[in-house]
């Protein structure tokens, strides 16, 4: 059984239990017989030690850190899930409480009172108070920290926020914001100890088993760079009692199809990383491949002050000249929908629509523009190609994301004629190399953090930490900033016209939009795949 979680809703409950009991003396006990000559000595049962409950699991790459502040990616995401755990956790796709037991929110709803439970504790037993959440937020805000993920707390219009004392941690909001509470279940709003932080820089900490204190079902005792992390049961998690596996296992194979080598050989129970060229046999065959919706975009970031890519006409025509439809259907298979902007179909506006239906597809089709695409190609000065500058598409090591660089670089020849060198780096590398913008065409994709269009379209800010585009508009910015002190259809006016913005001036290349295909095998119980498509296991278990 598996939980996946559709919307995320506030469920407060109160549970009230009592305990009674009775007693009564203790009866008599029976004669013992003392053994005879010829009888051995009764022998105690040998008591076998119980199996250790362990899950196998592919993390994938070696994630660039498991620091909360400091994590930017959803492979890091997935092991602060387990690991750390906000005011707020997400299970069976409702937003329960977690270290805050309550909140009061203001009748001008701005001001939320978030009342931590008594007796919390952080893994190595010392006691967990609204002081952490107090430092673990400043310091994701300090611009010293240099946390790529610091504008959230813009985007969940955060004003100003103060323990009062160890149980009470109050935040006040600069406007009305029905999105906050739910962004209180991500991993940049949970809290940290600041004796750890400073007890290995840049993060560190959290990769080091001696030092990795967190909160949540599960602690980081092993750390192997590039090989796996070991995670075991958190005794002193305040659930404890829900936990069941012993210990987490995670991998760190990058490789798809030795990842499912290992699957099939039952050496890892649960995985994510799948070869395209098997989807197709394994959705006949194989009952534990799934597929589900995910609230998420694959595209290309251009760098707009490179030039050819400096001139808009040149990027639309790059644009235009592929064709997602074949993408999807003979490259990726899992699914995926053809994406012309980047905010999903899931994410409607006030009055219920579909909110990409109410902004159109900025003339991107499914299939290639030919025709359109030549056309810009040629108004920049390039026809057919001539002139056309080699350039190069980056992407991080996998075989899918080569797979698909070598579907668009292909396409580019043949519909534009035009060369691109294809390069890649691992993981960590090649997220700084995109922050430090020193690429031409960089893969990109983005889990929204929360279902409003602002969580994709809020990173792309002059300036942003995320805008690996260069790209920025004062009036794009003022409509964000807008939109988020009003409310109604009226916000979400705002928000089309941000939209467009941004999709006229071409800086981001949607490919498709994200789906979820993973392998569980049948004998994991009671996994959770949350609304933004993070694992939860701490109620997993495992049955034979």
């Amino acid at each position: 059984m598996f939980k996946r979680s559709i919307s995320l809703m506030l469920v407060l409950m109160l549970v009230v239990a009592s305990f009674a009991g009775c007693s009564k003396p203790a009866e008599e006990p029976a004669p013992v017989e003392e053994p005879t000559a010829t009888e051995p000595a009764p022998v105690e049962p040998t008591v076998e030690p119980a199996e250790e409950s362990v899950l196998n699991w592919n993390v994938g790459a070696d994630p660039k850190t498991l620091d909360p502040g400091l994590n930017s990616a959803s492979d890091g995401g997935h092991v602060i899930n387990n690991t750390f755990e906000g005011l707020t956790r997400e299970i069976d796709g409702a937003l329960t409480p977690a270290m805050a037991e309550s909140w009061d929110l203001s009748e001008d709803r701005v001001t939320y009172t978030f009342h931590i439970r008594e007796g919390m504790k952080w893994s190595d037993g010392q006691a967990l108070t609204a002081n952490d959440f107090e430092y673990a937020w400043a310091r994701v805000i300090d611009p010293a920290t240099a946390s790529e993920y610091a504008w959230i707390f813009d985007a969940a219009n955060v004003d100003s926020f103060e323990a009062t004392d160890e149980l009470t941690f109050v935040v006040n909001l600069k406007a009305p914001t029905p999105w906050f509470l739910g962004l209180t279940t991500f991993y940049s709003f949970f809290p940290v100890r600041e004796d750890m932080v400073n007890a290995k820089a840049d993060g560190l900490w959290a990769k080091d088993g001696s030092l990795a204190v967190g909160n949540g079902p599960f602690k980081l005792t092993e750390y192997e760079t590039g090989d796996k992390l070991v995670l075991v049961k958190n005794e002193n998690y305040w659930r404890a009692d829900e936990v069941k596996l012993d210990k987490i296992v995670g991998r760190m194979i990058v490789e798809a199809s030795t990842a499912l080598t290992a699957y099939q050989a039952g050496e890892l129970d649960v995985n994510g990383n799948i070869p395209s060229a098997e989807i197709p046999g394994l959705i006949a065959e194989d009952p534990t491949f799934m597929i589900f919706p995910m609230l998420g975009t694959y595209y290309y970031s251009f760098n707009t002050t490179v030039a050819p890519l400096d001139d808009v006409d040149v990027r639309r025509a790059l644009t235009l000249a592929i064709d997602r439809k074949a993408i999807v259907e003979t490259v990726t298979k899992g699914g995926q929908m053809p994406a012309a902007t980047m905010i999903p179909g899931a994410i409607l506006d006030a009055e219920g629509n579909v909110f990409n239906e109410m902004t159109g597809n900025y003339g991107i089709s499914a299939t290639a523009d030919v025709e359109e695409a030549q056309a810009l190609l040629a108004k920049a000065g390039y026809p057919n190609g001539e002139g056309f500058p080699n350039f190069e598409l980056l992407y991080n090591t996998s075989e899918g994301h080569q797979k698909i660089a070598e579907a668009v670089q292909e396409m580019w020849k043949t519909n534009l004629n035009i060369d691109v060198t294809l390069a890649n780096q691992e993981w960590a590398v090649f997220q700084d190399t995109r922050t430090q913008g020193n690429f031409q065409i960089a893969r990109e994709g983005w889990i929204g953090d929360y279902t409003d269009p602002l969580t994709f379209l809020d990173m792309f800010r002059t300036g942003g930490t995320m805008n690996h585009t260069q790209w920025g508009s004062d009036e794009y910015d003022q409509l964000l900033d807008d939109s988020m002190m009003v409310a109604g259809q009226e916000r979400y006016e705002m928000l089309f016209e941000a939209d467009k913005i941004l999709m006229d001036a071409a800086a981001v290349m949607p490919v498709y939009y994200y789906t979820d295909i993973m392998m569980v095998a049948e004998k994991v119980q009671g996994w959770e795949l949350t609304g933004l498509s993070t694992y939860y296991f701490g109620r997993t278990e495992l049955v034979e």
